[in-house]
Formats: C-alpha cells, sequence, structure tokens
C-alpha cells in the first residue's frame, strides 16, 4: 500500500508560549525535525504544511522534504489540512497519513501498522487505551471532501460522516495520545 505522509506543523501553538516546532528534544533536534525524520523513516513521500514565509531550513528540515505552503494557516486546522491534500495531485498514494508535527514519540512500528491497514476506500484511527490518536490514514476516496475543510476543527467532520468506513487500530504506543502543547510535556516523555 502506497501512504503519503503529510504532517501539519502551520498552527501557532499560542498554549506553548513560543514556537514549540523549534524546541529542542533530548537528542538535540527540533521537535518538527524530529517528527518529520520519523515520517521519512516509513514513508517515501514526505510533506510538511508551513505558515506562509517559512522555510523547511529554518525547522532543520532535510532538503529532500517538501514544504507545502498553507496561505490561511491561522485560520484553522483546517485551512493547513485541505492546502497539505490539496498538493497531493501529482501523487500515486493510495492514502494520506495525517501526522501533527508536535506528536514526536510515535512509534515507527506503528506508522508502519497504520499504514498496511490502509486503503483507498478506509479512514484508518489509532487507539490506545481506549482513546483515538494520531496520525489518521484517509484513503484517497476522502481526499476530496478533506481539500474542502476550513475553521480550526480539522478533519472530524470527514470522520464523522464517514464511520462506515473507519477501522480502528488498537496500539499498543502512548505516542499516538501526547502531543506538545506546554513546555512541561517535553519533560514528560
Amino acid at each position: 500500500m502506497s501512504v503519503v505522509a503529510l504532517v501539519l506543523a502551520a498552527g501557532r501553538g499560542t498554549r506553548f508560549g513560543a514556537d514549540k516546532r523549534l524546541a529542542t528534544l533530548a537528542d538535540g533536534r527540533s521537535m518538527l525535525a524530529h517528527s518529520v525524520e520519523r515520517a521519512r523513516a516509513v514513508f517515501d513521500d514526505v510533506r510538511v504544511v508551513l505558515r506562509e514565509g517559512e522555510r523547511g531550513e529554518d525547522f532543520g528540515l532535510p532538503a529532500g522534504c517538501r514544504v507545502i505552503v498553507s496561505p490561511d494557516a491561522a485560520l484553522g486546522m483546517g485551512h493547513s489540512l485541505a492546502a497539505g491534500v490539496g498538493s497531493l495531485g501529482d501523487s500515486h498514494a493510495q492514502a494520506v497519513a495525517i501526522l501533527l508535527g508536535d506528536m514526536p514519540w510515535i512509534e515507527l512500528a506503528t506508522l508502519r501498522q497504520l499504514a498496511e491497514a490502509s486503503s483507498a476506500s478506509r479512514i484508518v484511527l489509532p487507539r490506545h487505551a481506549g482513546q483515538q490518536g494520531h496520525p489518521v490514514v484517509f484513503g484517497r476516496d476522502f481526499w476530496p471532501a478533506l481539500t474542502l475543510l476550513a475553521g480550526d476543527e480539522g478533519a472530524r467532520a470527514v470522520v464523522r460522516a464517514q464511520r462506515d468506513c473507519c477501522v480502528g487500530v488498537e496500539v499498543d504506543d502512548a505516542g499516538v495520545l501526547l502531543d506538545v502543547d506546554t513546555p512541561q510535556v517535553l519533560h514528560m516523555a
């Protein structure tokens, strides 16, 4: 199964108090660079959604990483998601894994497990300890709906509208639930 990865990293992250994408993890890399490198270890095509005027090198991203600009990022995650999925017209992938740039602790085995469960007609949702997490993998059939998203809700509306096409995958990985909203979270993991 061919899956493209889309890392959403255009949000403001106001609760963090600074640009959390640049927060340094224990290995010295920025949080965003760490998240992107995890995706690149599993997916052949990784695209990162950034704000207008930003460049991948500003965050230590590898040279081969394709940056997608979301001009309306300030209006909410839905706009960034729509911009990212809108860039997939040249992709032959059958699904897209939507990763969040502030979730650097998702295990590689989990990303592989979700990709293997995907298909063009499925939405794959990871679950850990009874909670739904990220990344969510959307089959190609749902890409047109994702390009219409706006506001700050992200893809929840698409998931709700397509419940019959959703497949839950139980994973033994707390990283699917752990996003970095405050500096304190960096020291918890």
